[in-house]
């Protein structure tokens, strides 16, 4: 089954080493997608965060997690059965991983991790010619209390076989990256470049679900005030632009965009962001009075 891996791995046709280890990892995904859908994971929970933009969406840019939320809260939700599952798939094509529960499991977000150095070495790639003891990793993370509202949609993809993902609409994924974006407590230049992407897909963020984000988790915790319309969103978006490092928010994304997207990063500034934020209140369904 290893012959699967090797025949989609050449359709990256990866230029340098970055590419390469990108691919695997993008390949590893997939195969871990493709494990829990048979272990009915998403009955219980969805995929949303950058990678299912990437793998649903064909968002152009390489993202390093699978990011996945509850359908409703379980505090009790375990990893361990789901990954057992995960490990058996994962050898029926060659892969001889570690796939491992991460972390205290009393959090809100349970982690999990794949380790893997097999298919580097079968593969006789050059990620693995420096160290073979080297292992590619990818992290799961699920949010088991997740903020309320939420939007589903299901899709079906056929790498490496035919199976159906659970998975936020693109609204609902929008307004967890905004929450990301004004509650994150470092500056993360792929939030930027992802709300960029929503912008030009004339996608508005769900705002229910975006104010539920907003009184769980950061600076506007526990505010039953609170009351999140377009006119609010507008003030905040722009005073954050206006605290942002741009070249620090560049420095970051640039590493996961391919040659043909780096050229534009060049136009990042306040005023960019700045017009990019008059586009979204254009979007919206409510105009500001």
């Amino acid at each position: 089954m290893i012959s699967i891996i090797q025949k989609r791995l050449k359709r990256y046709s990866a230029r340098n080493t970055i590419e390469e280890e990108q691919a695997i990892k993008e390949i590893m995904q997939e195969v871990a997608l493709y494990g829990l859908w048979r272990s009915k994971f998403f009955e219980i929970a969805a995929f949303q965060g950058g990678t299912s933009l990437r793998i649903l969406h064909k968002l152009p840019r390489f993202s390093e997690d699978l990011d996945f939320m509850l359908k409703e809260t379980n505090v009790n939700f375990n990893w361990s059965p789901y990954l057992s599952s995960l490990q058996t798939t994962f050898e029926e094509f060659g892969l001889y991983s570690e796939i491992l529960p991460k972390g205290s499991m009393d959090k809100r977000i349970r982690q999990a991790v794949i380790k893997d150095n097999s298919i580097a070495n079968q593969l006789d790639l050059s990620i693995g010619s420096g160290d073979r003891r080297r292992k590619l990793k990818i992290k799961l993370e699920i949010d088991v209390e997740p903020p309320k509202y939420s939007t589903y949609q299901y899709s079906f993809l056929d790498f490496p076989l035919d199976y159906e993902v659970c998975h936020q609409d693109l609204p609902s994924n929008f307004a967890l990256k905004i929450h990301a974006i004004l509650c994150r407590g470092f500056l993360k230049g792929r939030d930027w470049y992802d709300f960029n992407w929503y912008i030009k897909q004339n996608i508005f963020p769900n705002l229910e679900h975006l104010e539920s984000a907003l009184k769980q988790f950061g600076p506007w915790s526990g505010d039953d005030q609170l009351s999140v319309d377009i006119g609010w969103l507008e003030t905040v978006l722009l005073e954050k632009v206006s605290l942002i490092n741009w070249n620090d928010a560049k420095e970051d994304v640039q590493r996961f965009l391919p040659p043909v997207e780096l050229e534009s990063l060049i136009l990042w500034s306040a005023r960019f962001f700045s017009s990019k934020i008059a586009t979204l209140v254009q979007n919206s369904p409510i105009k500001v009075t």
